[in-house]
């Protein structure tokens, strides 16, 4: 079973304007996701729905039940929703989307009048047959008339051009509503709903009208199922914001800026003032925002310094240094994600793949061994508890051994901006602590960070840090727990252990203990890094996305241009893809030394493709303007949506500062002579579809967008307005 975040629109994830999806979790009916996303939506967006779907390995996935929430419910909770809801059935005629252009005008003929209707044409249609596409053709209903276009077959941006009319009668009524319907016509069985519009004949008799008109469902009779198809746990914020010229935004950056580079004796700066202000719940977008705002100016380990100082100068008990959720916790934690998950990837990766692999059975609790389950262990006959238990410490403590291992020999590894990070840490521990009885709290400071914030839980969960696709199921879940349990004592360096409830964790105890100096002489080392230019007085040119840096990379397939008269799956090739400010570039391989390079400055678009276009989902088209001036599109394919939506994010804020951006594309392919998607013959028509400016898709690896960042500082402090003026 998996369920699907959507914005507006089709069922599936897969054919959503904007939306994710998450892991599938087989074989249960009480599914734990604990999954986040943040969607950038228009603004003018109307609907936000999720759907639970049942994966089916074979066919169409099933699904099982909805919640669509209107922008107008979101809004009015102002701190957000977080609530058990029903689910309610999914119903064909309430999943539409796209819109209609229309021309309708009642005018004079031969002593009589006529109700003209211009049905022109229709984008964006909810695909409704199993290529992706749909049949649609256009019914206008008026006082028990019925009239129809033709069937356009095969789109979703059908172009009809018809003008259908209707006589009006001496004394009709004129409350009696003009519809105009949209239909996916079906050679068997009934004809599939797309939408309606409903318009007033009173008002077309005062003035005819023409224009785009969004599409709606049949009004609903239906509630939720009451509890039936089951609940969906939700938390949802909707943040409004319209992000303006960079320079309107620069007087608040300067103040960031002298805050850390020119701080007050008082601690009254901007960003003292700022902490005080945010709430509990909007602390991490905070800290969020300025580890990047200082990133992109070059300063965030000044900006770190700051935080840590003044963290650390209002602590009094050493155990409870950054135990809180302070701003300086929040920012060294959103720190660590952002610059560190290449280094958390190369240090647990290979070992969290062998432990979902190996699936061992392991349980040092007694009150939940089940000898049933054993046989994993042993073929012979039901084990004892005593040797489950001597079993399952064999497995956690070879697991955790080569935990450890991998972490304490990951100096090199770690990225030279974090090490730096930690070391001014540690000095400002020192400093102010440096009593021989408080000689561990330099360590745990750092350790606290690294170890607890950092690669316990992505121990725990992997699938939150990238580093599998899929949750855990139940059984490595637990193995998962286990060690993630273990890593936390060893990051408290042993300080907590036998004080807690969990007496039966003692047998790892030894282990715990043992690791304890290995761990100390690591630290040693992963802090003994040259920072003479890392003063807090001096900017440092560590920007976390440098032009040629690589912001996103990883394997695409990408479509072979001259193979468009091929089988599609013959006609994609496997290429290794790296992202820069600069660049857009692949080869076979990462290892592969020659690289083919699309400057970013000539990408026009980045936009879906639809599935019917080569059969295949998670597809995307790069379109780029050449020196020449000509038109040239790539296609892509990802390996699913949520990918497709990142790679879709990262495009579009590298070139959204590009002058070439095109305001229409082609959401189809051109194909036997003709656009898949409107069907139109010319190739050089313009597209039948408005292009997307906005990123889809946001989560703290998006590369840096200064503007919305402080955008979002702005908003903060305007929402503490009122404890400013105290202050």
């Amino acid at each position: 079973m998996r369920t699907g975040l959507l914005c507006s629109g089709s069922p599936f994830p897969e054919c959503s304007p904007q939306g994710g999806s998450t892991a599938t979790v087989w074989k249960n009916l009480n599914p734990f996701w604990g999954e986040e996303y943040t969607l950038h939506l228009p603004m003018g967006f109307h609907n936000l729905s999720f759907y639970v779907l049942d994966e089916d390995t074979i066919g169409h996935d099933d699904a099982i039940g909805k919640i669509s929430l209107s922008k107008d419910f979101i809004s009015s909770h102002s701190r957000g929703i977080d609530s058990w809801i029903n689910l309610s059935p999914v119903d064909p005629n309430e999943e539409v989307q796209g819109e209609i252009s229309v021309e309708l005008q009642v005018v004079e003929e031969s002593h009589k009048r006529v109700l003209c209707c211009h049905v022109i044409e229709a984008r964006d249609l909810a695909p409704r047959d199993t290529s992706g596409t749909s049949d649609p053709f256009a019914r206008v209903l008026w006082n028990g008339q019925v009239l129809e276009t033709a069937i356009i077959k095969k789109t979703r941006f059908p172009r009809w051009d018809e003008l259908l009319e209707f006589v009006l009668e001496e004394g009709t009524a004129g409350e009696t509503p003009l519809i105009v319907e949209v239909w996916d016509w079906d050679m068997v069985g009934k004809n599939d709903f797309l939408g309606r519009v409903e318009f007033s004949l009173d008002a077309l008799q005062k003035a005819p009208v023409k224009g785009w008109y969004r599409l709606l469902p049949f009004t609903s009779t239906e509630g939720d199922a009451g509890g039936k198809l089951g609940a969906l746990r939700l938390r949802v914020r909707l943040a409004e914001d319209r992000i303006l010229p960079s320079r309107y935004y620069q007087p608040l950056i300067d103040l960031l800026v002298e805050s850390v580079m020119c701080p007050s004796e008082e601690d009254v700066t901007p960003l003292a003032l700022l902490e005080e202000v945010c709430s509990l719940e909007s602390r991490q977008d905070v800290a969020t925002k300025l580890v990047k705002i200082f990133l992109g100016q070059g300063l965030v380990l000044p900006f770190l310094d700051y935080v840590n100082l003044r963290e650390v100068s209002r602590t009094t008990d050493p155990n409870t240094l950054f135990r809180s959720n302070s701003l300086a916790s929040k920012s060294m934690e959103q720190f660590m994600k952002v610059v560190g998950m290449p280094y958390l990837h190369e240090v647990l990766k290979a070992i969290i793949n062998r432990i979902f692999e190996e699936k061992k059975y392991v349980e040092l609790d007694p009150c939940k061994i089940e000898p049933s389950r054993t046989r994993r262990i042993s073929f012979k006959s039901s084990l004892s508890e005593a040797q489950i238990r001597e079993s399952s410490l064999e497995v956690l403590t070879g697991y955790l051994g080569d935990i450890v291992e991998s972490i304490v020999s990951s100096t090199e590894k770690c990225p030279p901006i974090m090490r730096v990070a930690f070391k001014q840490l540690h000095k400002r521990v020192d400093d102010h602590f440096p009593e021989a009885e408080n000689q561990d709290a330099k360590y745990i400071a750092i350790s606290g960070f690294l170890f607890l914030r950092f690669f316990a839980p992505a121990i725990l969960t992997p699938k939150l840090f990238n580093l599998r696709d899929q949750h855990a199921d139940t059984q490595t879940s637990r193995t998962l727990l286990l060690l993630a349990k273990a890593v936390q004592s060893i990051g408290n360096l042993g300080l907590q252990l036998g004080h807690g409830k969990e007496q039966w964790m003692e047998p790892l105890h030894p282990f715990i203990l043992s690791s304890i100096g290995q761990v100390k002489e690591f630290l040693d080392w992963l802090i003994n890094v040259d920072c003479e230019n890392a003063g807090p007085h001096e900017k440092k040119p560590w920007t976390l996305f440098h032009p040629s840096a690589t912001i996103k990379e990883g394997y695409l397939n990408k479509r072979k241009a001259e193979g468009l008269h091929l089988v599609s799956r013959f006609t994609f090739k496997k290429r290794y893809f790296w992202l820069s400010n600069e660049s857009l570039s692949y080869s076979k391989s990462p290892e592969w030394q020659v690289r083919t390079s699309i400057p970013v400055q000539q990408i026009c678009a980045v936009e879906r493709v639809d599935e019917n276009a080569f059969q295949q989902s998670h597809m995307m088209q790069i379109t780029t303007r050449e020196n020449g001036g000509q038109l040239s599109t790539m296609y892509i394919q990802c390996k699913n949506v949520n990918e497709l939506n990142q790679w879709l994010s990262a495009i579009r804020k590298v070139m959204v500062s590009n002058d070439c951006l095109l305001p229409f594309c082609h959401p189809g392919a051109f194909r036997g002579s003709r656009w898949t998607c409107c069907l139109q013959t010319d190739r050089a028509v313009r597209g039948c579809s408005r292009t997307h400016s906005a990123v889809t898709l946001g989560d703290w690896s998006d590369p840096l967008d200064p503007d919305t960042e402080a955008q979002m500082v702005y908003r903060q402090l305007l929402l503490g307005r009122d404890k400013l003026r105290c202050v």
